[in-house]
């Protein structure tokens, strides 16, 4: 299959895009962190320290065809030593949410991480009812290692985690 997105680098005024899918009600009820209100500026900031770090693996999502920013995924809590990490993956310009980008993306991403940078496993955290990022994740190849029950608190009641992993010898 051809590649219809790529991964790059923020730039500065991704900001300007992304700040629109952090207020978006609909897109924050999908993920496990706890929402909150952000300035532009609160966000030009997060971009522009995104660009300086070098902890983290995070990038734009963006399409082959015109070069539109549709969304991020990232590589976050990188452990050296035992070769582990956790993925994140968001679409957040809805005209492209189910058509594949997300997983187009996060395999890109997969790849470089086990052949590069040496990883054995990634692992996801998904709320439970975040059905289609589930379905998503184990279509690449992750599985699921169990449950982190009441894990999150969101929208007034606790949620469940469904934790997943891929290794390198499910993927290559």
């Amino acid at each position: 299959m051809e590649n219809r997105v790529y991964l790059r680098a923020f730039e500065p005024d991704d900001y300007k895009i992304s700040i629109e899918w952090r207020r978006d009600p609909q897109i924050w009820s999908m993920l496990g962190g706890t929402r909150y209100y952000v300035s532009s500026a609160y966000e030009k900031k997060w971009v522009e320290d995104t660009i300086a770090q070098t902890k983290d693996i995070k990038l734009a999502i963006c399409l082959i065809e015109n070069d539109l920013y549709i969304g991020n995924v990232y590589i976050t809590d990188i452990n050296y030593i035992n070769r582990t990490c956790r993925s994140h993956v968001l679409i957040g310009n809805k005209d492209y949410w189910g058509n594949g980008y997300a997983g187009e993306a996060l395999r890109q991403l997969l790849e470089f991480v086990f052949k590069e940078r040496g990883m054995n496993r990634v692992e996801a955290l998904v709320l439970e009812d975040n059905i289609q990022s589930i379905k998503m994740l184990k279509r690449i190849g992750y599985r699921q290692d169990g449950i982190l029950r009441q894990s999150v608190y969101k929208n007034g009641g606790f949620k469940n985690q469904i934790v997943l992993s891929i290794l390198a010898s499910d993927f290559i």
